[in-house]
C-alpha cells in the first residue's frame, strides 16, 4: 500500500500493532475491504443551512484548543455549516454516548473508543456508518496506515474486530509513558532518568527517603489503572507477548509476567510511593499536583504534553519510556486515539465526512502539533527542540513506533474487558484483591468471552 510522505513516523506504529492484532479474535477476519452499498458519495456538502451534532472527548488543554480552532476554521471554509459541539470527557463519554445513539436524535459525528466494549457495542446496534467509500474518495486508505486502518475496522455484525468494513479515522497519536521532574531526581541523587521497571522501583525509594512523594497517580475516574498496569506489563513482558495476549494468540492474563506487573504496583502502593488515596483522587489532580513539582513520576500518555508544558514545573519535566530486560528500545501502550465516527442515521453524511476529514487530514495535523499535541500521521517537519517536553515525547515516538515496540491498549481485549479491569485496578490498589487475584479477574473475563 502506498502511503503519503507525511506518514513516515506512524508506519512504525502501524508495523508494531499489525504483528500482534491480525486477529483479535479466534478466526478474525482479514483487512478491511469495500463496504457495503451506501449509495453515491459526494465531496459536495451542500449550500443549505446545517447543523453538525458532533460529540468529542477532547477535554484537556491542547486538545481541546486545536479542536475548537479546526471547527472555527471548518465552519469558516464552510459558512453554511454549523458545528454543535459536545464535549465531554473519556469517561463520562463511555457512559452517556451509547444512549445518544440509541436516541430518535443521534449525533452525526462521534468519537468512539477502538475495540470491543465500544466501537464494537455501536457496530453491533446498527449505530454507526462503515466508511470505506469516504475513505476512498479523501484518501483515508493512503493517508493512513493499513494496520492503524485496520484498529478502526470491524465486521458489520460487530463481533470481529479489524474486521472487512472501517468505522473511523483518528485524530491523534498516543504513547503511555513515564514523565519524571529532573529537579525532584537530581535533589534525590538520581542523575538520570529510570530505564527499566527494577530502576522506576529503586529510584521510587530514594525519592521517598529524600522527603518527597515518587508517583503522582489518582484513578477516580478508573481508565488511569489501564495505563498504570499496562505500562508495567509492557515493560515487563516486551511488545510481542502483551501484543499476543490481548490479541489472544497466546499467554494468559495470569503468566509469571502478568502477576509480576501486579505484584510490582502492590508493592509501589504498600511501600509508600503512590498518592494515598489515589481511588479517589482525579487524574487531573494528580497530573496537578506533579505540574507543580510535588512528585517525581507521573505515568500517563502523550495527550498532557500541552497541560504539562504550561505547568509551573514545566522546565523540569522529561518524558521516557521503559525497557524490558533484553530488548533493544523500550516498549510501552499507545496507538491512536478514538476514531472520528458517522453516525448511521445522520441526514447529512456527506457533510459530516467533510467534517471528520477536515479535523484529521495533514492540515489538521500541523495545528494539532501548533496547540501541543501529538497527530496520528506526524508531519515530516516537525522537529521540537531537544531537552523539551515536546522533543521527548516526539523522540520516543520516533524511536519505539520504528521499533515494533507499541503494545495495544488492554480493555481491547473483550467487550467487557474495560469495565472489568478497571474495577480490578481499583480493588488492587485499594488492597482489596491480592496479584494473584485481580489476574484471575481478568483471566476469567477472557475465557468467558472465548466460550461464547
Amino acid at each position: 500500500m502506498k502511503h503519503s510522505s507525511k506518514a513516515t513516523m506512524v508506519i512504525g506504529v502501524a508495523a508494531a500493532l499489525a504483528l500482534g492484532l491480525t486477529a483479535c479474535t479466534p478466526g478474525g477476519s482479514a483487512a478491511p475491504a469495500a463496504s457495503q452499498s451506501l449509495g453515491p458519495v459526494s465531496k459536495d456538502v451542500g449550500s443549505g443551512k446545517t447543523t453538525l451534532t458532533v460529540w468529542d472527548q477532547n477535554t484537556d488543554t491542547g486538545i481541546d484548543d486545536a479542536q475548537q480552532a479546526l471547527n472555527d476554521a471548518f465552519e469558516k471554509a464552510h459558512p453554511n455549516i454549523t458545528i454543535k459541539r459536545v464535549s465531554r470527557s473519556f469517561a463520562d463519554l463511555k457512559t452517556t454516548l451509547k444512549l445518544a445513539l440509541s436516541g430518535d436524535n443521534p449525533p452525526d459525528v462521534v468519537q468512539a473508543n477502538q475495540g470491543y466494549p465500544d466501537m464494537g457495542a455501536f457496530v453491533k446496534a446498527g449505530f454507526l456508518r462503515p466508511v470505506d467509500d469516504y475513505s476512498k474518495l479523501y484518501g483515508w486508505d493512503d493517508y493512513y496506515p493499513s494496520s492503524l486502518l485496520k484498529l478502526n475496522s470491524f465486521s458489520s455484525d460487530g463481533k470481529t474486530w479489524q474486521g472487512d468494513q472501517l468505522y473511523g479515522v483518528s485524530q491523534t497519536g498516543e504513547l503511555v509513558g513515564l514523565y519524571y521532574n529532573k529537579k525532584v531526581l537530581e535533589q534525590a541523587g538520581i542523575d538520570a532518568p529510570p530505564t527499566t521497571v527494577a530502576e522506576l522501583t529503586a529510584d521510587m525509594q530514594k525519592v521517598k527517603a529524600a522527603g518527597t512523594l515518587p508517583l503522582s497517580y489518582g484513578d477516580v475516574e478508573k481508565s488511569p489503572g489501564i495505563h498504570l498496569y499496562g505500562l508495567v506489563l509492557s515493560a515487563l513482558a516486551g511488545h510481542d507477548a502483551v501484543n499476543d495476549l490481548v490479541a489472544g494468540k497466546s499467554g494468559s492474563w495470569t503468566g509469571d509476567d502478568e502477576v509480576e506487573a501486579a505484584k510490582t504496583i502492590t508493592g509501589w502502593v504498600d511501600d509508600g510511593y503512590v498518592t494515598k488515596g489515589a481511588n479517589g483522587v482525579s487524574r487531573d489532580d494528580a497530573v496537578a499536583a506533579f505540574g507543580k513539582g510535588e512528585s517525581a513520576f507521573l505515568i500517563t500518555g502523550t495527550w498532557y504534553q500541552a497541560t504539562l508544558e504550561q505547568a509551573p514545573s514545566a522546565k523540569d519535566i522529561g518524558f521516557t519510556a521503559l525497557t524490558p530486560s533484553g530488548a533493544d528500545s523500550p516498549v510501552t501502550m499507545g496507538g491512536e486515539g478514538l476514531a472520528w465516527a458517522i453516525t448511521s442515521k445522520t441526514k447529512n453524511a456527506n457533510a459530516a465526512a467533510a467534517y471528520v476529514d477536515f479535523v484529521t487530514n495533514a492540515k489538521a495535523a500541523e495545528v494539532l502539533v501548533d496547540k501541543g499535541n501529538l497527530p496520528t500521521v506526524v508531519p515530516d517537519d516537525d522537529t521540537p527542540a531537544t531537552g523539551s517536553i515536546a522533543g521527548d515525547i516526539t523522540s520516543n515516538y520516533k524511536t519505539i513506533s520504528s521499533s515494533n515496540s507499541i503494545t495495544p491498549y488492554l480493555d481491547y481485549a473483550t467487550p467487557t474487558f474495560y469495565d472489568t479491569i478497571t474495577a480490578a485496578m481499583q480493588d488492587l490498589v485499594a488492597g482489596k484483591a491480592s496479584p494473584e487475584q485481580y489476574t484471575k479477574t481478568l483471566q476469567d473475563d477472557y475465557s468467558a468471552f472465548v466460550q461464547k
